[in-house]
């Protein structure tokens, strides 16, 4: 990412404003099948120390078929923030600052309508007509997602014999479900460390893991693919328990996805992870692969997606604007340092955020 590129797209607003600009797209009372909600993140900084810095992803920039992003809305009691975009990767974040003298406090509230989607494989109608730009952009390696080495071989090995784009990313995809599986210790929703996580041949991790896999070896594959990181924000209307949220209470509950872009179909969303997350965690757990419901999953989630989540974004390698650290590897969680320190963004207890979601 372009440090220049992406600070250029800044716009300053006012702290206590609530940025009706950020009104991306209207919802039409004719459309069909939308549901909106509201998102929102509060986060509190204890024992700061010096000037502290927060940032915080909002909802997707632009429009897609699952998702309209109706507004984000913030305030910085106290201090000062920005709204910044980094285009490329429809990322948008709220940068905020607080002097020493101020106990940092930060909420930001996200609007969304989004609605279930599904690709009709029976039908070449593609969804979405990406520029040439975008597509080479989706097929580059980033610091987390290699496609040379062990990534590229792999990815060959997998799709030998397939000859078209469908047929390659449904090699890898089930390749993925067939060898992976969903690690309960893996903290957060994972690293997103494909070479390491081929490397040392363990293949447990989570959806950042086993979906940037997929990511990887698609690229690896000649196939541009990207991570779409967001939250789940409310249950599951397909019957699965663990591919849902069972209160408006949604702190814990950030979900990667993934989308492989197929010539004939457009922008597909996959999700091999959850997939392993069925077999983990369905009651009664441990379901094997031959379980009904399994396969229900396995069919389901290459080429839909159930929309009880909300996007954030596409982005690798972020830069934190103002961070005196290291770019994070995707911007899932709240982010926040003080002088001293950068907040641990898993351990929103001692980091004192909560983040809400309910329908209206």
């Amino acid at each position: 990412m372009n440090r220049r590129e992406f600070l250029r797209s800044a716009g300053i607003v006012s702290a206590a404003l609530a940025c009706p600009g950020a009104q991306v797209f209207a919802l039409d009372a004719a459309d069909q099948g939308w549901r909106t909600f509201e998102v929102t993140t509060r986060v509190e900084v204890l024992n700061s120390s010096g000037t502290t810095r927060v940032w915080l992803p909002t909802a997707l920039l632009g429009n897609t078929p699952f998702q309209k992003t109706l507004s984000n809305e913030f305030t910085a009691t106290g201090g000062r923030a920005e709204f910044v975009t980094l285009k490329a990767d429809s990322l948008g974040m709220i940068v905020a600052e607080f002097p020493s003298s101020v106990s940092p406090v930060l909420t930001l509230t996200s609007k969304v309508a989004t609605r279930d989607f599904k690709v009709d494989f029976s039908s070449h109608h593609r969804t979405h007509q990406a520029h040439a730009a975008e597509l080479e952009y989706f097929l580059r390696p980033t610091a987390l997602v290699p496609t040379d080495g062990i990534i590229k071989s792999k990815a060959m090995e997998i799709t030998r014999g397939a000859n078209s784009d469908i047929d390659k990313a449904r090699a890898i995809y089930e390749w993925i479900v067939d060898n992976t599986f969903r690690n309960p210790k893996t903290r957060g929703c994972g690293t997103g460390d494909i070479r390491w996580l081929l490397q040392s041949g363990d293949l447990g991790g989570k959806c950042a893991d086993l979906n940037a896999l997929f990511v990887g070896l698609a690229r690896a594959a000649g196939l541009p693919a990207r991570d779409v990181y967001g939250i789940r924000i409310a249950k599951s209307e397909l019957g699965y328990k663990s591919l849902g949220t069972s209160s408006e209470k949604v702190t814990k509950a950030q979900h990667c996805r993934a989308e492989v872009y197929l010539h004939e179909y457009g922008w597909v969303p996959v999700d091999p992870a959850d997939v392993r997350k069925v077999v983990l965690e369905e009651p009664p757990g441990n379901r094997p692969l031959g379980d009904e419901m399994v396969k229900a999953a396995r069919t389901r989630l290459f080429g839909s997606w159930e929309m009880n989540w909300m996007a954030f974004n596409f982005g690798h390698d972020v830069i934190l604007p103002g961070s005196s650290g290291a770019p994070v590897g995707f911007l899932m969680y709240p982010q926040a340092e003080t002088a001293s320190r950068r907040l641990d963004s898993l351990d929103p207890d001692s980091f004192h955020y909560e983040i809400t979601a309910k329908p209206i």
